[in-house]
């Protein structure tokens, strides 16, 4: 009778096997986003697709064509933000009209706009980098 009772789980006793079920789909559950990331990225870098959110565009905005530049090159000359991998292209596209509000009454400008083109993880860094 001994042996009967060893081999037989009590009723209330939940068993081992559906735990296990309940922790591997708890664990599936909490684990989705990051694998489905992970797996999105790694299909990304196999094939070269683009993956959606991994890219931006920052809009740097410039009262002059001469800022601009200034501010392109005095990142430690020109081709610093590319040097130093904070972007990928830097445009600069002239004469820009821009329309805003100024102490209650409507304003319009000539502006240069600066068209940097980064990893979104960078956006910060770079953000840093252009205002100092």
């Amino acid at each position: 009778m001994d042996k009967l009772g060893s081999r037989c789980p009590l009723p209330c006793s939940p068993r081992p096997s559906a735990l296990v079920c309940l922790l591997i789909l708890t664990a599936s559950f909490l684990t989705y986003p990051m694998l489905k990331t992970l797996s999105v990225q790694f299909h990304s870098t196999v094939t070269g697709s683009y993956v959606s959110g991994t890219h931006s565009i920052v809009f740097v905005n410039c009262p002059s064509e001469q800022i601009a530049r200034g501010i392109a090159r005095v990142c430690c000359e020109w081709r610093a933000l590319l040097d130093k991998k904070l972007a990928a292209s830097v445009n600069i596209l002239p004469k820009a009209a821009s329309l805003y509000y100024w102490k209650g009454e409507i304003e319009e400008a000539t502006e240069t706009l600066l068209l940097i083109k980064t990893k979104t993880s960078k956006v910060h860094v770079l953000s840093s980098y252009i205002r100092c």
